[in-house]
């Protein structure tokens, strides 16, 4: 509203004095008009990045990594002095029909045996020794009683057709581990199925059923040792990993 009635009740013909300023106001505008193009183009063009090219030939030799590297030569001087296989694990080998599967850098462990024209193969995982809701005065109580979890796949040599009880390990004397779930397949398409049905809850079946599954088990070569070995070699692995993965980086920075 005030510039329109300010156009609206300004003279016809403005004053000199207004002509001449508002005259050199355009000749001042034009000459910053002038010099501020060409100085616009000018950085456009300019480079910027010499400073930063030399930074990265010396990535993985920095006093940094060099001092990663000596952090790490000893903490696995330190789990390499610590580390010593459970009893367990060398006693279950020494005299067992099945063949221990473990791969290097692979966090899976299994055991395989055949019996009656059927392939047995008992899988499970590394297990971690700590505990985050392990409380700190029974520590290592509470580490002793965690279970681990595992499958046992039973399958036909000739047809393919077979069963997956998965399990897990428990504390105690007299029964070592817990069934969850058996799942049947009757081809290997069925058995690498990932929404295929896994059966009923193990405990929700009649007793009689539950305790003839757990006479077949026994046949196969499932009992309180086998559980023990299971959980021992667990932890073993993971340890076992724990020193080849220091190992693997401590390689990659001192290169």
């Amino acid at each position: 509203f005030c510039s329109f009635a300010a156009s609206f009740c300004a003279p016809s013909s403005p004053p000199l004095g207004s002509m001449l300023a508002h005259g050199r106001v355009l000749a001042v505008a034009a000459r910053h008009v002038g010099r501020a193009t060409p100085l616009l183009a000018t950085r456009a063009v300019a480079p910027s990045v010499r400073a930063v090219a030399p930074l990265a030939p010396r990535a993985f030799g920095s006093a940094a990594a060099e001092k990663v590297a000596k952090t790490l030569e000893t903490e696995i001087k330190h789990e390499e002095e610590q580390y010593e296989q459970a009893k367990e694990i060398k006693a279950f080998l020494k005299k067992s029909d099945f063949k221990f599967v473990d791969t290097e850098g692979d966090v899976n462990i299994a055991l395989e045996r055949e019996v009656g024209g059927k392939v047995v193969r008992i899988e499970w995982q590394l297990t971690s020794p700590f505990n985050a809701d392990m409380d700190t005065e029974g520590g290592e109580e509470a580490m002793d009683q965690e279970s681990t979890d595992f499958c046992v796949t039973v399958e036909n040599k000739s047809s393919g057709s077979g069963m997956v009880l998965y399990c897990s390990t428990q504390t105690g004397e007299d029964h070592r581990y817990v069934i969850g779930n058996i799942k049947a397949f009757s081809n290997a398409a069925e058995k690498d199925n990932v929404s295929a049905y896994n059966g009923p809850e193990f405990e929700d079946v009649d007793e009689k059923l539950q305790e003839a599954f757990d006479e077949y088990l026994a046949e196969v070569g499932l009992d309180n040792e086998l559980c023990d070995f299971i959980d021992a070699s667990a932890l073993d692995k993971e340890q076992r990993e724990y020193i080849r993965w220091l190992k693997t980086v401590k390689s990659l920075l001192s290169a």
